[in-house]
């Protein structure tokens, strides 16, 4: 099953790069602003929210609308960095949503896709992305090769890497990288169940040394605090606002989890 999701979501890639999906004719400027020092300062919870319109185990979570408007919904509730997918299979995602909310806002924003080749990392800094994200388990089980040089070509550009992982053993490894921050995925993508018990198994007996950010399943102020207690230090959330008839206040309810 692993592999079949895995390797879907690496094909999904494949056929958008040779679609000529990142093949982007932009030169946009990355934020002004610092996502590690926005974590360290903020003294409420910092969230990292997610345009997605659509997800391999939800299907369609929103109908398609203007992801700048959005992107603003979120920011004025208090959401301090934006992911943005830019990936179309199963997704719906696309680089100029992406470009259309760089060109909206200036909060650091991810580009949320697969990542299996340079050209993908080429067009987030064309995008004016902050942040690209890389997957621990495509490295750990082989279907792609040397994260170091991903993070390399990757931080030449200036871009920041979020690297995901989901189990202790992933985690153990991203910590060895120069990875600039770390994400703890709740879902698990053999099934793509979600445990927010992840976060906490994963960072049980870790001394703190890099900021970490729990991804996935985060719907209540109760996960938030949760969370945190386990050792979170961010929060991404997506599809919990993404279905929310008010996204401004849903964001709101959230960020005064602490």
């Amino acid at each position: 099953m692993a592999e079949n999701i895995l390797k879907r979501l690496v094909n999904n890639s494949q056929v958008a790069i040779d679609d000529g999906t990142y093949e982007i004719d932009a030169n946009l400027d990355k934020s002004s602003k610092d996502l590690t020092q926005i974590i360290k300062n903020n003294p409420h919870p910092t969230l990292l929210t997610e345009i997605k319109f659509a997800s391999p185990s939800l299907g369609k979570i929103r109908t398609l609308t203007d992801p700048a408007s959005i992107a603003k919904q979120m920011i004025a509730g208090g959401s301090k960095a934006l992911s943005v997918l830019t990936q179309p299979n199963l997704f719906h995602g696309s680089p100029e949503y992406f470009m259309k909310v760089r060109d909206a806002v200036d909060v650091p924003l991810l580009m949320k896709d697969i990542m299996i080749e340079n050209i993908q990392i080429d067009a987030a800094e064309k995008m004016g992305a902050d942040y690209i994200l890389l997957i621990q388990s495509l490295f750990d089980q082989g279907f792609l090769k040397e994260i170091e040089e991903f993070i390399e070509y990757a931080h030449k550009k200036e871009l920041k890497i979020l690297l995901e992982v989901h189990t202790k053993q992933e985690f153990h490894n991203a910590l060895k990288t120069k990875a600039d921050l770390i994400g703890i995925n709740n879902r698990n993508l053999d099934t793509l169940e979600i445990n927010l018990k992840t976060t906490e198994i994963v960072l049980d007996g870790y001394e703190k040394q890099r900021l970490i950010l729990s991804e996935s399943g985060i719907e209540t102020v109760d996960d938030i605090q949760y969370l945190k207690k386990c050792g979170a230090d961010a929060f991404l959330v997506g599809s919990s606002i993404m279905k929310s008839d008010n996204i401004e206040e849903q964001v709101r309810k959230l960020v005064s989890a602490y």
